[in-house]
């Protein structure tokens, strides 16, 4: 099956080479309610400026790759070294732009297949190199932080040449895919190859998230409802790890023993690398309802997806924002007198500080009217107001807008980051308004009060996760320390309330702190163990998932 191309690299100091304008609104709202100066712009460092450190890759190790890879695949240059330096969170950016880069590779490889994969963490594992494996570049967390751990030498391999297969099981609606490939060329494929299957993976980083990525993060799509996670769309899979390949066949579930590829699944690159992964598709929909709804309060709105949930009844895309993100959302709207008409319109209706929902069906048509009207009588059941499809088509169109916006706002000079958490229905609110209240009192003894927005996206029988949204000034001169302070107390909250230190951004290295308060003494031994069993060398992916 052919390839489609890939969109534009990621720029080496942000997201994607594609400026986003700041609507009017917000602008006018963050100047009015942040002191923020948005007539102000700050552009990162020229390229020119940008400090890397020095390569440390010894000639032997160089012979070594080259042998392994071919020299084409292998590079020093700091144009190939400053693309895998870092990932794409607040503090990433934060240092990118600046031009002061504290770590990078010393070398980039590019393996083509799972066989070079396998020469290349056989010679690591014998040269004592620390690898790190390279996706898309996307991760939040640090998860693609080229850390040492003792080793003197770090490389990334990147897996965007092993891109080159994609064979569909029509029968089994099964589909095996390269590694590298990034959700826009998996979907490209299905599509043009007259196959009518769609993956239906849709993270906010789908432009360039890679399909090995999706599975070594336990990713979650914003259609997570209808589709599942990316964990329950993996079906089989192969592993490269220093002390061999294991291939985890496809098939139905079964009881063949404990699953080892729910252990692969979220390894975050600490076992090997992953470089094929078979995962579940799906007939394309005929028929798509986007809509809007408003909520007269989030509890309200809470309770209504809470019994959409455990009654089986769920959209395909669920997403209910506090009234702080509705209001945000409602001052970035290109149409304002529309948007000030709604919520004239809502006000009246008793809906002063309304809470936004955006609800998504696919399917036929018989399927998605059934499905629609039923969700219908339980949205009014709880006070829910439709608001019609323009809303549904105006989130369809942005969907992926926030990461560029990101970029715009911090030429502004302005903290702009997310993180999210998950807990059970009966201490959902209360997660929440720990995170907040942290978030909040973190923020403002550095003189920099927040406007924070939360959603709901990703839905559950027991449970849902929490996805906030934090804008401040930034505290100049101590822009980095603004943000960890705030996202460690923010994340101790989160833990003592009983929420997860991650829903779908994984631990890497941020949430390393956390994470034996999930797994316990117990659990994080079992997990160096296993590390230990594929990785004896300890090459992989040093300083994450595991201590």
């Amino acid at each position: 099956m052919t390839v489609p191309n890939q969109v534009p690299p990621l720029r080496w100091w942000g997201w994607g080479e594609r400026d986003t304008r700041i609507p009017e609104g917000l602008m006018q709202l963050l100047h009015d309610e942040l002191d923020a100066t948005m007539d102000v712009v700050t552009p990162p460092v020229a390229r020119a400026a940008v400090q890397l450190p020095a390569s440390t890759l010894p000639d032997r190790l160089r012979r070594r790759l080259t042998a392994a890879v071919g020299s084409r695949a292998l590079s020093r240059t700091d144009e190939d070294r400053l693309r895998c330096a870092a990932g794409r969170s607040y503090v990433d950016l934060l240092s990118l732009r600046s031009g002061v880069i504290s770590a990078a590779p010393d070398a980039v490889v590019r393996p083509r297949s799972t066989e070079q994969v396998e020469r290349v963490l056989r010679v690591c594992s014998e040269e004592q190199c620390a690898v790190v494996p390279f996706g898309g570049g996307t991760s939040v967390v640090g998860g693609v932080a080229p850390l040492r751990d003792g080793k003197d030498v770090v490389i990334a391999l990147t897996t965007d040449a092993i891109a080159d297969r994609a064979q569909v099981d029509v029968a089994s609606h099964l589909a095996a895919l390269d590694a590298g490939l990034t959700g826009p060329q998996v979907e490209s494929m299905l599509a043009r190859e007259g196959l009518g299957f769609t993956l239906g993976h849709f993270p906010q980083s789908f432009e360039y998230a890679t399909i090995g990525g999706y599975a070594a993060t336990r990713s979650s799509g914003q259609a997570s409802s209808g589709f599942g996670r990316f964990d329950e769309l993996v079906r089989g899979l192969t592993l490269v790890s220093p002390s061999g390949t294991t291939t985890l066949r496809a098939q139905p579930p079964s009881a063949t023993g404990p699953s080892l590829l729910d252990l692969v699944v979220g390894s975050e690159g600490a076992l090997g690398v992953i470089t094929q992964v078979t995962v579940r598709i799906r007939e394309r929909a005929r028929v798509r309802r986007y809509a809007g709804w408003s909520f007269a309060n989030l509890e309200s709105g809470i309770e209504a997806l809470r019994h959409l949930a455990q009654r089986d009844e769920l959209p395909d895309v669920t997403r209910l924002s506090d009234a702080e993100e509705t209001r945000v959302s409602f001052a970035s709207a290109r149409h304002t007198a529309a948007s000030r008409a709604a919520l004239r319109y809502l006000a009246v209706r008793g809906h002063r500080n309304p809470c936004l929902a955006i609800f998504g069906w696919e399917g036929d048509g018989a399927t998605v009217g059934a499905r629609l009207r039923r969700a219908d009588a339980a949205l009014h059941k709880h006070g829910a107001i439709g608001l019609g499809t323009a809303p549904g088509k105006a989130w369809l169109r942005s969907r992926f807008e926030g990461p560029y916006l990101r970029d715009a706002l911090m030429d502004r000079a302005l903290l702009v980051e997310t993180l999210e958490t998950a807990a059970t229905w009966s201490r959902l609110l209360q997660v929440l308004d720990a995170a907040r209240t942290a978030l909040r009192a973190a923020l403002t003894e550095r003189g920099t009060p927040p406007l924070i927005g939360c959603h709901i996206s990703h839905v559950y029988p027991e449970g849902a996760s929490l996805y906030f949204t934090v804008l401040a000034r930034q505290q100049a001169g101590n822009e980095t320390e603004q943000w960890l302070a705030a996202k460690r107390a923010t994340t101790e909250a989160i833990v003592e309330n009983g929420g997860a230190a991650s829903h779908h951004h994984g631990i890497g290295r941020d949430h390393m702190p956390w994470l034996r308060a999930y797994v316990q003494d117990s659990g994080a031994a079992a997990l160096q163990a296993l590390r230990g069993e594929f990785d004896p060398a300890g090459i992989m992916n040093p300083g994450k998932l595991t201590a």
